[in-house]
C-alpha cells in the first residue's frame, strides 16, 4: 500500500508514530505491521511494516531499472549525492542519535558518536568515489604482443542485497549504501528487525538527496522474505554483517553472486610486562563492556603475562566497577541495557555454565531487567561459550600465561579471527605479533575495538570474507575490466 512519508508523520497524534518503508523510491505500507519497542522502558518508538514479497520484487525490479541510469552517473554526480546526504544527516544528527539511543537502547554519547561516524561514512565514500583508479598494463613483453598495450578500469557490478545488524543501526548499514552509491551500484538493505527506525529516518534523507528512484530501497522483512533477497541471482553481490552461523549458512546459499562476510568474533587482548597498566586497564575496560558488550570486535579474552597479572586484574576489576548503568538518554550513562530478555539470558546461561567448569566470577555476573552487569571471569576453560563462542554481553575473561609467545599462542586457539589488541612497548614483539596472529586487524597498544571507517575491517577463519572500510568494500563492489589496444603497423603515423 502505497503512502506518503507526511502521513506517517501525521500519524502520531492517534498512537506511536508509523514509519512506512521505501520500496524502490515509494513511501509503503504492508499487512505485516512491526513495533519496534525501547529496550530500556519497554515502550513501542514506532511501528513499520514487514515487506511482503511482493515489495521485494517491486525493490529488485526498481534495482534493475536504477542500474542502468547509476552505472552511467558521472563520478561528479555520485559524490554530490553522497555528500548531500551526509550534510542531510547532520542537519538531522540529534534527531537521528535520539533514535539509536530509543531503539537500540544505547547510550546517548554512544549514540551521538554513531551519528558523527555516519556522516563521516558518507563523507568518506564521496571521496573514495574520486579515486576508482585504474591502471596501464604493458603487455608487448613478448614478440607476438609487440605493439600492445592494456588499460584495467573497474564497473560496478550490479544490484546489490545488504543486510545490517541491530548493534550499530546506523553506520554498519551506511558501510553497505555509501560504496554502493559510489562504486555506481544500486542497493535494496534490510535493516534489523529489532531497531529498523534509525534507516528509516535515513531514507527521508535519500529521498531528499535526489537518488535516482529505485537505486536505494530500505525495507524491513521477515525470514521468508529474507531468504529470498539472500537467494535471489539478480543480486550480483551478497553484503552480511551478523552472526556467524548466519552468515555462512547465507553463503551456502547465495549462489553464484559474489559475498562480503562481517562476522562475530571473541576478540583477544595480550597485555605484556612493560605495558602502562593504567592505559591498558582503561581502553580494556571500555572496549568489554561499550554498548554492553554488543559489538563484533568486544574484548573478550585478555591474557596477561603472569608477572603483571595480579595486579592487573585488581586493577581492572576496580575499574569495571566504576562503570555506571542506567537510562540511555542519561549523559552520566556509561552502560544501557541488552537488546533484548533473551541476551539477557543467554549470557547469563553461559556465565553459569563456565562457573560450573571452574571459572571464578570476579565481578558482575547477575543481571536486572535487560541491564546485564559488567562481569570480569577467570580461569575459564578456553573451550567454554564465555571463551570459545562470541559472547556479544559486557563480559571479559582473563588469564595468566607464562610468556608473550604463549599469549599469542592461545589467542590463535580460536575458530575466529577478527581483530586484536596487543599492550606492548618492545618493537619486537609487536612485529612478532603483527606477522603471526591470525586476525584481520592487530591493534599495537589498544583494543580490537577501535575502528575507524576507512580502515581495511573484517576477519579470516570464521569471522567471515571480504573487507568493510570504503576503498575496500568499493573494490568489492566493482569488477576490473582490461581493454587491449594493439597499435597496428599499417596505421602507424610518420612524423616529421
Amino acid at each position: 500500500m502505497a503512502t506518503t512519508v507526511q502521513d506517517a508523520k501525521s500519524a502520531t497524534t492517534t498512537g506511536p508514530r508509523r514509519f512506512p518503508i521505501f520500496v524502490a523510491g515509494e513511501w509503503q505500507t504492508s499487512d505485516e505491521p512491526l513495533a519496534v519497542r525501547n529496550p530500556y522502558s519497554g515502550d513501542i518508538v514506532g511501528v513499520t511494516f514487514q515487506a511482503s514479497r511482493e515489495q521485494l520484487e517491486q525493490a529488485i525490479v526498481g534495482a534493475e531499472r536504477a542500474f542502468e541510469i547509476t552505472r552511467q552517473m558521472p563520478t561528479y554526480e555520485r559524490v554530490a549525492l553522497l555528500k548531500c546526504m551526509a550534510a542531510g544527516l547532520q542537519a538531522r544528527r540529534d534527531e537521528v542519535a535520539r533514535m539509536i539511543a530509543d531503539e537500540a537502547g544505547k547510550p546517548i554519547r554512544d549514540a551521538e558518536i554513531e551519528t558523527d561516524r555516519g556522516i563521516f561514512t558518507l563523507e568518506t565514500a564521496a571521496e573514495e568515489a574520486k579515486r576508482m583508479e585504474g591502471e596501464v598494463i604493458p603487455l608487448d613483453l613478448l614478440p607476438a604482443s609487440k605493439g600492445r598495450s592494456g588499460i584495467v578500469r573497474r564497473f560496478p557490478i550490479g544490484p546489490i542485497a545488504g543486510i545490517s545488524p541491530f548493534n550499530f543501526p546506523l553506520n554498519l548499514a551506511l558501510h553497505k549504501i555509501a560504496p554502493a552509491i559510489a562504486a555506481g551500484n544500486t542497493i535494496v538493505l534490510k535493516p534489523p528487525s529489532r531497531d529498523p527506525l534509525t534507516m528509516l529516518l535515513f531514507a527521508e534523507i535519500v529521498a531528499e538527496a535526489g537518488v535516482p528512484k529505485g537505486a536505494v530501497s530500505i525495507m524491513p522483512m521477515d525470514r521468508e522474505v529474507g531468504d529470498a533477497l539472500v537467494e535471489d541471482p539478480r543480486f550480483k553481490l551478497l553484503s552480511f554483517t551478523g552472526s556467524p552461523d548466519v552468515g555462512w549458512e547465507m553463503k551456502r546459499r547465495a549462489g553464484k553472486k559474489k559475498v562480503v562476510l562481517e562476522l562475530g568474533g571473541n576478540a583477544g587482548v595480550i597485555v605484556d610486562t612493560d605495558s602502562d597498566l593504567d592505559f591498558a586497564v582503561n581502553r580494556i575496560k571500555l572496549g568489554a563492556v561499550a554498548y554492553s558488550g554488543q559489538v563484533c570486535i568486544s574484548v573478550q579474552r585478555v591474557f596477561v603475562v603472569d608477572q603483571v597479572y595480579d595486579e592487573f586484574r585488581d586493577k581492572l576489576v576496580a575499574a569495571v566497577e566504576t562503570i555506571q548503568t542506567g537510562d540511555p538518554l542519561e549523559r552520566t550513562t556509561d552502560l544501557g541495557p541488552m537488546i533484548d530478555e533473551k541476551a539477557v539470558v543467554r549470557t547469563q546461561e553461559w556465565i553459569d555454565l563456565a562457573t560450573a567448569e571452574g571459572a571464578r566470577v570476579l565481578t558482575g555476573g547477575s543481571s536486572d531487567g535487560t541491564f546485564f552487569k559488567p562481569t570480569v571471569i577467570e580461569n575459564a576453560d578456553p573451550a567454554s561459550f564465555v571463551c570459545a563462542k562470541e559472547a556479544f554481553a559486557p563480559l571479559v575473561t582473563i588469564a595468566s600465561v607464562s610468556s608473550f609467545g604463549e599469549a599469542i599462542t592461545k589467542l590463535n586457539a580460536s575458530d575466529y579471527g577478527l581483530q586484536a589488541g596487543v599492550f606492548t612497548n618492545s618493537l619486537e614483539k609487536a612485529l612478532t605479533a603483527f606477522e603471526h596472529i591470525e586476525v584481520g586487524g592487530v591493534v599495537i597498544n589498544d583494543v580490537p575495538t577501535y575502528r575507524i571507517d576507512h580502515m581495511p575491517y573484517g576477519g579470516v577463519k570464521s569471522s567471515g570474507l571480504g573487507r568493510e572500510g570504503l576503498k575496500y568494500a568499493i573494490e568489492d563492489m566493482t569488477e576490473p575490466r582490461l581493454m587491449v589496444i594493439n597499435r597496428l603497423e599499417s596505421e602507424a603515423v610518420t612524423l616529421g
